[in-house]
């Protein structure tokens, strides 16, 4: 069981700070506001700091998609090319041995299919 005294001093203890509290913070209020509002400025700076890199960096981001989807679009389309000239190259070569020889079923299936 606690003493009488212990709790005498835990209760004016409490009584004293919670009067100090109130005139300490009048006291060094001049002081302390300014501090305050440089923290609170650095704190803004800091964000806007933080945002204009995140912008920069998704903007560098899209970039690269953006060239590599390019990239992509080119070598299907080089792709593509190569296909459509070797089935040319293909379809060229089969109606010259359509004209030599008698024409069968598969070559008019691929005739048809490349058109």
């Amino acid at each position: 069981m606690p003493r009488f005294d212990d709790v005498t001093k835990g209760v004016a203890l409490g009584l004293g700070i919670a009067i100090l509290i109130p005139v300490a913070l009048k006291t060094l209020a001049p002081v302390l506001k300014p501090v305050a509002r440089s923290a609170l400025k650095n704190g803004i700076r800091a964000i806007e700091k933080g945002r204009e890199m995140l912008a920069e960096t998704s903007e560098m981001v899209e970039d690269l998609v953006a060239e590599t989807q390019a990239e992509m679009r080119a070598a299907r389309f080089s792709s593509e090319d190569d296909l459509d000239e070797s089935a040319t190259k293909a379809n060229t070569a089969g109606t010259e041995t359509a004209k030599s020889a008698p024409p069968d079923d598969q070559s008019n299936v691929r005739n048809i299919v490349n058109e």
